[in-house]
């Protein structure tokens, strides 16, 4: 998907060794636990901002911010326990932030039914939001806790048979939702619906209702870099204020959700092309260098998203532009 948002040129110079080249593997070892990484911020720079579309104004901004800070990974699991301090003094406070932000509402897990298919658990449906799925018996039928391997749960009709007949008939029920403002923002972006990654799909679901129905969403982000002097400069993007979701905000360079019926590299190839204009002879250059996991309960809503990494360095004198009049995702 295309998209509206500004450039940072030479705006943030990284002194750190490439992470790219550490193994997440690694991460679940004993001696993960004690590898540290460098991270050095200096930053000197007149940082020149400007609006692709329209092109009609550059406004300049400064940027001057020195840090020295080493994360390890027991910083990770610091952050993530409950007894963590929001005073940390640490430099990474905003990082850890992000983290507690990621992993948000555990302690409502309880509150959420199993969404069963094919006597396979999909996904999770909050108990107040699976009430208004009832009346839609001929697609959705709730089951109360008879002492099954599941409990309390919601299940798609065993009558629907095929992915296709899934899909429009839940996809027209999505709808009535979005009526009653019970799912916001209808995408018309269809998301595979499977119990694990890989697996054969169920149906796909439109990408706003996901996270009501609990299943695992996959996106591709993408850091573009160039090096210049032996130092490394990213650039970052910034979000249409328009957005319904951090609106105005920084943001990586190009990536989107992985929707339906495309791979993750030919997917970071279109998101490369449609937000930054990167030719698919450059974006075929990216590199896979991880993956993030997180759950974020909210409401109803109960986010289990998995995002694949990109690293793709770019040449120092290309400048990403944007493609049509679209929003950043």
């Amino acid at each position: 998907m295309a998209c509206n948002f500004h450039h940072l040129t030479q705006t943030i110079r990284l002194s750190f060794p490439p992470l790219h080249n550490f193994k997440v593997s690694d991460a679940f070892t004993n001696k993960s636990l004690i590898t540290t990484f460098p991270v050095r911020f200096s930053v000197h720079s007149s940082a020149k901002l400007t609006t692709s579309i329209r092109s009609l104004r550059v406004d300049t901004a400064s940027i001057s911010y020195r840090s020295s800070c080493t994360f390890t990974w027991d910083d990770v699991f610091r952050v993530s326990q409950p007894e963590y301090s929001p005073d940390d003094s640490s430099d990474l406070r905003g990082y850890f932030e992000k983290i507690k932000i990621c992993n948000r509402g555990s302690e409502m897990q309880s509150e959420f039914f199993p969404f069963i298919i094919e006597d396979q658990v999909a996904g999770y449906t909050h108990n107040r939001f699976a009430s208004h799925l009832r009346k839609y018996d001929d697609v959705f039928i709730y089951s109360g806790n008879n002492g099954g391997r599941f409990g309390s749960h919601v299940k798609l009709n065993s009558k629907l048979k095929t992915a296709d007949e899934r899909t429009r008939v839940v996809g027209e029920v999505i709808k009535c939702l979005a009526e009653e403002e019970l799912i916001p923002d209808i995408q018309n972006e269809l998301y595979p619906v499977a119990s694990t990654f890989g697996s054969p799909i169920f149906f796909s679901l439109d990408r706003a209702a996901a996270p009501y129905f609990g299943i695992k969403a996959y996106a591709v982000p993408l850091n573009g870099y160039v090096e210049k002097d032996g130092q490394k400069f990213l650039w970052i993007g910034k979000r249409s204020q328009v957005k319904s979701t951090y609106p105005g905000m920084l943001d990586i360079l190009a990536g989107g959700g992985l929707p339906h019926g495309i791979a993750c590299g030919e997917n970071i190839i279109k998101e490369c092309q449609e937000e930054a204009g990167i030719p698919r002879s450059i974006s075929n250059r990216a590199r896979p260098v991880g993956a993030v996991s997180y759950t974020d309960i909210n409401g109803f809503s109960y986010k289990r998203d998995v995002i694949f990494c990109y690293d793709l360095k770019l040449p120092e004198d290309f400048v990403p532009m944007n493609q049509g009049n679209c929003i950043k995702a």
